[in-house]
C-alpha cells in the first residue's frame, strides 16, 4: 500500500497573465488575490503555469501554458496534457545588435517556435511525475517538504534549463515541472475484481534527436533517446509496479564488468567508398 505523495508546498494552478506595453505581470488567483488595476488598458489572459524562461543573443523569452487538458486521475492527483504554450519577448532590442547578431537571433526565434509546439508535456501540480511509483513512495519526510520542482528526477524534468533562471528569484510556487513521453490509463477486469492500470513513458532529456543525428553513447556513456517505461496496477487500495527502461543507460559500465576494455566504433559522418 501507498501513501498519497505530495508536495507540503503548493503549486499555484491559474494564473492572470497581464500584459503591459513594457512589462507582464503574473497574479496568483487561487486565493482570489484582488486584481491589479487596469490603468493602461494591459491585455489579460488566463494561464495554467510557467514552463521557464530562455536566454538568447538578443534578449530573454518568458515561456507558459495557455491551454491544458486534465487526462487521468493518478495516485489522488489530476494530471493534465499541455495542449498550447505562448512564448513572450523580454527585454528584447535588436537595435543595437550586428547583422550576425540579428541572424542568430532569428534562427533561434525559428527554433522557440518549434519547442512551442513540443507534443506529449505533462504535468501535475500536485505530484512528482517524474519519478517512478517505488521512488515516489521512498521519498523522504524532508525530500517532501522541497517545493516540487526541487523533488524532480533531473533526467525526465523537460523544462530543467529553463526553471535556472527563476529559481534563484525564489518563485517555487510558480516553477510547473514538465516531463515529455505519455500517460495513459485505463480500467480492466481481473477475475471479479476491477483494476486501474496506468502506463506512464518518461522520455529522457539528455541526447534527444532523431535517429540520423542521435545514435549510441557518448563520452559520458549516456545513451540516445533513453525512454523509461513504467506499468503501475492499483487494486484494493494497492499498488504494483513494473519500470522497463528503453534501453541500459550505464551500458558501457556494464559491458566493462562483463568483457573488461571495450573499443567503441563510430559509423556516423563516415564516407562510404565504392
Amino acid at each position: 500500500m501507498m501513501e498519497r505523495a505530495e508536495s507540503c508546498q503548493k503549486l499555484y494552478t491559474r494564473l492572470r497573465f497581464w500584459e503591459f506595453p513594457d512589462e507582464y505581470v503574473i497574479e496568483p488567483t487561487d486565493d482570489a488575490i484582488p486584481e491589479c488595476s487596469a490603468v493602461r488598458g494591459p491585455k489579460i489572459q488566463a494561464i495554467f503555469g510557467v514552463v521557464g524562461m530562455l536566454k538568447l543573443v538578443a534578449g530573454s523569452y518568458l515561456i507558459v501554458i495557455t491551454e491544458h487538458e486534465c487526462v487521468v486521475s493518478y495516485l489522488g492527483h489530476l494530471i493534465f496534457k499541455v495542449v498550447s504554450m505562448r512564448i513572450l519577448p523580454c527585454d528584447h532590442s535588436l537595435k543595437n545588435s550586428s547583422p550576425e547578431q540579428k541572424k542568430v537571433e532569428s534562427e533561434f526565434s525559428g527554433l522557440l517556435k518549434v519547442a512551442e509546439m513540443t507534443v506529449g508535456l505533462f504535468f501535475s501540480y500536485g505530484t512528482n511525475l517524474t519519478l517512478s511509483a517505488q521512488r515516489l513512495n521512498d521519498l523522504g519526510h524532508e525530500s517532501k517538504l522541497l517545493p516540487l520542482w526541487r523533488q524532480e528526477e533531473p533526467r525526465f524534468l523537460w523544462n530543467s534549463y529553463m526553471l535556472e533562471v527563476l529559481i534563484d528569484h525564489k518563485l517555487d510556487p510558480f516553477l510547473l515541472p514538465v516531463f515529455q513521453g505519455s500517460f495513459q490509463n485505463f480500467q480492466a477486469a481481473f477475475g471479479k475484481e476491477i483494476v486501474d492500470v496506468t502506463l506512464i513513458a518518461r522520455r529522457c532529456t539528455r541526447r534527444n534527436g532523431t535517429r540520423m543525428w542521435r545514435r549510441g553513447a557518448d563520452p559520458d556513456e549516456y545513451v540516445a533517446n533513453f525512454v523509461e517505461t513504467e506499468q503501475i496496477v492499483q487494486m484494493n487500495g494497492f499498488i504494483a509496479s513494473f519500470v522497463q527502461p528503453r534501453v541500459t543507460e550505464r551500458h558501457f559500465l556494464d559491458l566493462r564488468k562483463k568483457y573488461g576494455v571495450v573499443l567503441a566504433i563510430e559509423l556516423v559522418n563516415t564516407v562510404s567508398i565504392g
